[in-house]
């Protein structure tokens, strides 16, 4: 039976609360960046020990990039929770697409500092603030999530501008920059911002083992305990998305809701595969099983 009809036939009450049937207490691989659900995969953590090292050595500018779906933004919440009150101040600016003459004010709108008035006001105020933070020992940290997104280059040196905030022996502002990988591209064709990028990383996708434990370790932090899906099950899964986090949440979580639909004791290969062929993109799909295929063919 299609998906769409058996989601039809299927009680509207119980669609809404799969957590019971497989004795979870949360729903485990929602799209949403959330810190509950970071699971320590050797690429992320080697991700997040570059990143808190560039924060905590003051090294003016970290970029983190990787792959689309690949959890940077679940990654730079992570961090970010990493980070003591009592030792940072933290802007998070998530949508960078702002016109240009309001990024700086939304910089300082996540500082907590009154972001209006003329840019020179604005980077008055800036200066500031930093300096005050350099006197309460608290480091000024800014996160620009979906870099990439940064319309026009003049921003990026914008953003330049602001690391000349420094004293002789330290910045005081560390910019963390996170994108996809044409961030990288587009800072390379800024000479001026590029050699002052301390710090840079690039997450991949997962691996076969690491979707494994990715998938058991969201469902433990989910308060699952029974084997819900099947070893042949999560290797299909990898199969089907690649190894990218967010197809692999997209997937599982429908499988999980399809195998309540369907009061089925375990997720196994065949449901799996159903569900990819008929829910996941099928552009993104066929290029993860191309990859494969040209994979296998390498000597």
């Amino acid at each position: 039976m299609p998906l769409a009809d058996a989601v039809q036939s299927h009680d509207e009450t119980r669609n809404a609360a799969y957590e019971l049937h497989w004795g979870l207490r949360l729903r485990p691989f929602e799209n949403v960046p959330d810190p509950n659900f970071y699971v320590p995969s050797v690429k992320h953590e080697a991700a997040m020990e570059r990143m808190l090292y560039g924060i905590h050595a003051r090294k003016g500018i970290v970029m983190l990039t990787g792959e689309i779906g690949s959890g940077k933004t679940l990654l730079s919440r992570a961090v970010i929770l990493k980070l003591p009150r009592s030792r940072y101040e933290i802007g998070l600016v998530s949508n960078p697409t702002i016109p240009g003459n309001e990024f700086l004010g939304e910089i300082l709108f996540q500082l907590g500092v009154d972001p209006h008035g003329t840019r020179v006001e604005q980077l008055r105020r800036l200066n500031d603030q930093l300096l005050a933070n350099y006197h309460r020992n608290v480091d000024t940290v800014v996160v620009v999530d979906e870099a990439q997104a940064i319309e026009h280059d003049r921003l990026f040196e914008e953003l330049r501008l602001l690391s000349n905030f420094q004293l002789n022996d330290r910045f005081l502002i560390t910019l963390v920059l996170v994108g996809q990988p044409e961030l990288r591209e587009r800072i390379a064709r800024i000479p001026q911002l590029a050699q002052r990028v301390a710090i840079q990383h690039h997450i991949d996708y997962l691996d076969r083992a690491e979707t494994k434990a990715y998938i058991l370790a969201r469902l433990a932090a989910a308060g699952g305990e029974s084997p819900i899906f099947s070893p042949s099950a999560i290797s299909s899964i990898y199969h089907c998305t690649g190894g990218v986090c967010r197809l692999i949440n997209s997937l599982c979580d429908l499988c999980l809701y399809f195998g309540c639909v369907s009061e089925a004791p375990q997720i196994g290969r065949s449901l799996v595969e159903k569900v990819a062929n008929e829910a996941l993109p099928r552009r993104t799909h066929g290029r993860k099983l191309r990859r494969r295929v040209v994979a296998s063919t390498n000597p």
